[in-house]
């Protein structure tokens, strides 16, 4: 009865006040306190902005950033706020001496706002500017200061500050007005972007640059009294013209940009993977080759760089950049599904290699061949007789690869590019019969030159771990740098053996056609590189793959609509961009044969197949081990 008493007394009715407005108080500041869209950044493994898209209500406005530029947050707070670190948000003196200056003018020239009010004005915009609202921003003020650190306050400002134009914070006015990051701005520019969130419609070229020019050299002048700067590079800063024209926001990987954004980072800051010195390099050497390839009317290209251990991108070019809209440039080539022509035989000859179904020295038939009505046909429209399976590949024979393929298993090769990695075969093995391994079936490049990172990331960590596997050896390209996948439990099995990958890759460094041999022969001098060539069925699709230990690179070239052209093939138009690419990359050395996989033993150069008594002559080859499986003497018939 007391309590209820002492509650209903005018003591009790004020503490009840008093812990309701507690509680207010306490629950008042919005979280999150901006709700504004903002623009999808995409930056390098470094920070460097590689690519940003504007955001959904037309303003560049990029993610908060919570590194604000030191120059910029000293100047800020010589213009705006000099006492900032030493109050709680709010500043009784600077009211005083607002109200004082707005007697003498006759009218509001200062509201006397900490820097801290401002940041709640801004986060409340569209309010309208009266006492209550004072009171207001000046209660969020102080709450905001009890959660965020002085910093962190700054960060939310220099995020959100208008700029002038549809320019919003300090990250997109350091670009749009002076084309660089704000850490590189120099002490004239900084001033300048200081004094515009107070009166951003002075940033407008030709308008008001007097009065912008003034109130940037009073502020340097405010520096050098602060002892900030000295007085020499005030006068060299005040030589400094004001930003003119708005510079246009970097697209160096415009296409990396528009995939971040629907794969679910629309309106974030992307920390990607790539390496930006190498993603310019491409772009210039996709961009050289193009004005060659615009001659044959072709018009798009693309190009990846994968780094082997990680599979993390280092470059991204989803397509070449057309001055007419009809050639497409916008679709991403690279996530895009094309006819895969020749670029899968290196797995099928890997897979046969790892079951035990094929020798590199295998005889293989090139001979005219029908089956159930499907006639395939070389490249050259001739035929060889008995290939030895290695010479297949290398050559790139279509007839053997058929045959090949139709002993191991539709089904069983459909199953094993899943497991590969390969996320295009969404319909039955029966769909695409035989003719997947002629291009009878759809492959991305980011797909495809993941696989053949995988293999070869297999193959390193099968030396680096002594003849075990990583279990996480076999997974899909990242371009996001958090998400760079760590290594996971070894085992003592993969999806293919490292003595078929090296086998494999050891057939791919002679890859080469007959009609073409004086062209092939000019990249030599890139070094030992494993690598394939495709062409898909109407010259619609040329692929170039090459591996290394250290890289894969991986380029298609083609028409996006779908048009052939003569001419168009992987050998004529990809190949020569992926050798230029490798040209740009660190000298490698071959990969570590892995001996505990693989034995040295008699074949017979007759028949490809393991030497009997009564075989002449014998050569000695490194081949993988068998402990069991089928009988290898015979050719695939």
């Amino acid at each position: 009865m007391k309590i209820i008493y002492a509650l209903k007394s005018k003591k009790g009715i004020t503490f009840l006040l008093a812990i309701a407005l507690f509680v207010w108080f306490w629950f008042s500041l919005p979280s999150p306190l901006f709700k504004t869209a903002t623009s999808t950044v995409l930056e390098d493994k470094s920070g460097k902005l590689l690519a940003a898209r504007i955001a959904e209500d037309g303003q560049w406005r990029f993610p908060s950033n919570k590194n604000a530029s030191l120059k910029f947050i000293t100047c800020l707070i010589q213009f705006e706020d000099r006492s900032y670190f030493q109050h709680k948000g709010v500043d009784p003196l600077a009211f005083v001496r607002a109200i004082i200056q707005n007697i003498k003018a006759k009218r509001v020239v200062s509201g006397g706002s900490t820097l801290t009010m401002q940041v709640i004005r801004l986060s409340r915009k569209g309010q309208s500017r009266t006492f209550f609202e004072k009171f207001i921003e000046i209660s969020l003020a102080t709450r905001l200061e009890l959660s965020y650190s002085k910093f962190e306050i700054l960060a939310l400002y220099s995020s959100n500050a208008p700029f002038g134009s549809n320019v919003v914070g300090l990250d997109a006015a350091s670009w749009r007005y002076f084309g660089r990051e704000p850490s590189k701005l120099s002490w004239a520019e900084s001033a300048t972007l200081a004094v515009l969130p107070n009166a951003p419609s002075l940033i407008y070229p030709g308008k008001n640059q007097e009065r912008l020019l003034k109130k940037r050299n009073r502020l340097l002048d405010r520096l050098v009294v602060e002892g900030i700067i000295d007085k020499e590079t005030c006068e060299l800063s005040k030589q400094e013209p004001l930003p003119q024209k708005p510079h246009a926001i970097p697209q160096i990987a415009p296409h990396l940009l528009q995939r971040t954004a629907k794969e679910g980072y629309k309106g974030q800051r992307v920390l990607s993977t790539i390496d930006g010195l190498l993603q310019e390099r491409l772009n210039d050497i996709i961009e050289n080759h193009h004005k060659t390839l615009r001659a044959n009317e072709i018009h798009n290209a693309a190009a990846i760089v994968l780094e082997v251990s990680t599979g993390n991108v280092l470059a991204y070019v989803g397509n070449t950049q057309n001055e007419k809209s009809s050639y497409e440039n916008d679709v991403d080539c690279i996530n895009a599904p094309r006819s895969t022509g020749s670029i899968l035989k290196p797995f099928l000859f890997a897979s046969m290699l790892n079951d035990g179904e094929l020798l590199p020295t295998t005889l293989i038939p090139d001979i005219p061949t029908q089956i159930a009505g499907y006639a395939p046909q070389n490249y050259n429209m001739t035929f060889d007789g008995a290939v030895p399976a290695k010479r297949a590949l290398a050559r790139s024979l279509n007839i053997p690869a058929v045959r090949m393929l139709q002993s191991y298993g539709i089904e069983k090769f459909n199953y094993k590019l899943k497991k590969l990695g390969m996320t295009t075969l969404r319909f039955s093995p029966d769909h695409y019969g035989l003719s997947v391994i002629l291009g009878g079936a759809e492959g991305k490049l980011w797909d495809i030159t993941g696989m053949y990172a995988s293999m070869a990331r297999t193959l390193n960590n099968y030396t680096k771990y002594n003849g075990k596997y990583v279990a996480s050896d076999f997974h899909a390209p990242n371009y996001e740098l958090k998400k760079t996948q760590t290594e996971s439990d070894v085992e003592n099995n993969s999806v293919l053996d490292a003595a078929s990958i090296f086998l494999t890759f050891e057939a791919m460094v002679e890859v080469s056609r007959p009609d073409e041999e004086a062209g092939w022969r000019q990249f030599n001098s890139a070094g030992k590189i494993a690598w394939k060539t495709g062409t898909s069925f109407g010259f619609r699709d040329g692929w170039a793959i090459g591996v290394t230990p250290t890289h894969v690179v991986g380029v298609w070239v083609g028409n996006a609509d779908g048009e052939g052209r003569p001419g168009l093939t992987g050998i004529q138009t990809a190949a020569p961009i992926m050798f230029d690419i490798f040209s740009v990359l660190k000298a490698n050395k071959w990969f570590n044969r892995p001996y505990d996989e693989m034995e040295q033993v008699a074949i017979c150069l007759q028949s490809g197949s393991r030497a009997t008594d009564i075989c002449e002559p014998v050569d000695t080859l490194w081949i993988q081990k068998m402990d069991c499986g089928p009988n290898l003497a015979n050719t695939i018939v």
